[in-house]
């Protein structure tokens, strides 16, 4: 079975571009030179450059030796946390700013969530001198204050979002209002593997060097190049999208996908989409959303502003529609068990997003020699507020 994107822009019956009549010039041309700038060698000599002398990758592999053995397996935790700017979201703005200056775009703009997606966009176009503007929902803005200051810091223009929930559907509502109202000179930086053909597959692409790197450091810690399980929160989906990439069609790894339960999905307040949602449209593709039964697109709730997102990239719907993934629900109170352990036991705070894919490490067994990836997405500076508050 092929789990990449095909030639129309599905996954399956997930994907596609769903987009108003003014924004389909900027997505078709996108379309059609998207692969070809990407694979132009100029551009991957800045891009690979950058992303080793200021991003500073690779990020390390390492083996939580105490993680380890209270879970019975070799547990290693992909690093993304130690990028610049403190998550895995710099491969993608990094990519995206780039592409968007070769093709002739002279302003960007973004939505961003937890914040680190517009830290990370904000960062890029500080370092590319692109003027920038992040649209985030009013209650993202109050729960990560201090990323908001990071962004107008780096001289970006950050729009708070008070219509709806007042978090990442609202944020991304309005950026796509921006980019119909402004579509010659503007460039959409897309967070996550969601959205319009082509941005699901770009966006996996940039971050595939995720699992393009886990190949070669497995191979030196283990003499192998894959893991037995692979372990990443969604929320979009683009972290887990870039652990998975390298090895979608390799089936003796089993892909753990762990999505934010809230208060729990037999409640008012989960984001767990995959379990809760059904096949809609949103945000310019066909995916599981989490929606009314007349089709009224549900608020979702998780403590975690990057995962409280009522869709899901189409990737994603596809690996579970097709049982390529398993798809666990975490709790805030199991994510934040998580986070206190690790800190604990490791010396390493993560993000509230990261600590739901460790929380996922409670409802697995393993063998001793089972080789196990916990893709450790963003550090947990910008969440101390909330770990202060919810004390484990």
């Amino acid at each position: 079975m092929n789990y990449n994107v095909n030639e129309n822009g599905y996954y399956g019956d997930f994907g596609g571009a769903y987009i108003p009549e003014i924004l389909h010039a900027n997505v078709e041309n996108l379309k059609n030179n998207y692969l070809k700038i990407l694979g132009d060698p100029s551009f991957q000599k800045e891009f690979n450059d950058l992303m080793r002398d200021y991003v500073g990758r690779p990020s390390p592999l390492f083996l939580a030796k105490r993680l380890s053995e209270k879970y019975g397996a070799k547990i290693y935790l992909k690093r993304e946390d130690l990028n610049h700017t403190g998550a895995h979201k710099i491969n993608n703005s990094l990519g995206q700013v780039l592409l968007a200056r070769r093709m002739g775009k002279t302003r960007i703009i973004a939505e961003t969530g937890a914040g680190q997606h517009g830290v990370a966009t904000a960062t890029v176009c500080a370092l590319l001198n692109m003027p920038c503007f992040v649209y985030m929902g009013e209650l993202d803005v109050q729960r990560q204050h201090l990323n908001v200051q990071k962004m107008e810091m780096l001289g970006a223009t950050v729009v708070p979002v008070y219509s709806g929930n007042k978090t990442l559907k609202d944020a991304t509502n309005e950026a796509i209002r921006d980019w119909c109202c402004n579509p010659e000179d503007t460039y959409y930086v897309i967070g996550s593997t969601i959205g319009p053909h082509p941005y699901p597959d770009m966006v996996a692409r940039l971050q595939s060097v995720i699992s393009e790197e886990m190949q070669k450091q497995l191979l030196e810690h283990e003499g192998r190049d894959y893991p037995d399980y692979i372990l990443a929160c969604v929320g979009g989906g683009s972290n887990a999208a870039g652990a998975f990439y390298h090895y979608l069609h390799n089936e003796k790894v089993q892909l753990i996908e762990a999505e934010a339960a809230g208060k729990g999905i037999d409640t008012p307040y989960s984001a767990a989409t995959i379990h809760l949602g059904r096949e809609g449209i949103i945000h310019g593709c066909r995916t599981l959303i989490m929606q009314t039964k007349d089709g009224q697109i549900e608020e979702p709730y998780s403590i975690s502003a990057g995962l409280d997102y009522p869709g899901i990239g189409p990737i994603h719907a596809y690996l579970s529609k097709t049982n390529r993934s398993t798809v666990l629900a975490i709790t805030d109170d199991e994510a934040l068990e998580a986070a206190f352990l690790l800190t604990r036991i490791e010396g390493i705070i993560p993000a509230m997003e990261s600590a739901h894919a460790l929380a996922a490490l409670e409802k697995l067994t393993f063998k001793p020699d089972d080789v196990v990836v916990v893709n450790l997405s963003g550090r947990g500076d910008k969440d101390m507020e909330t770990y202060i508050a919810n004390p484990k």
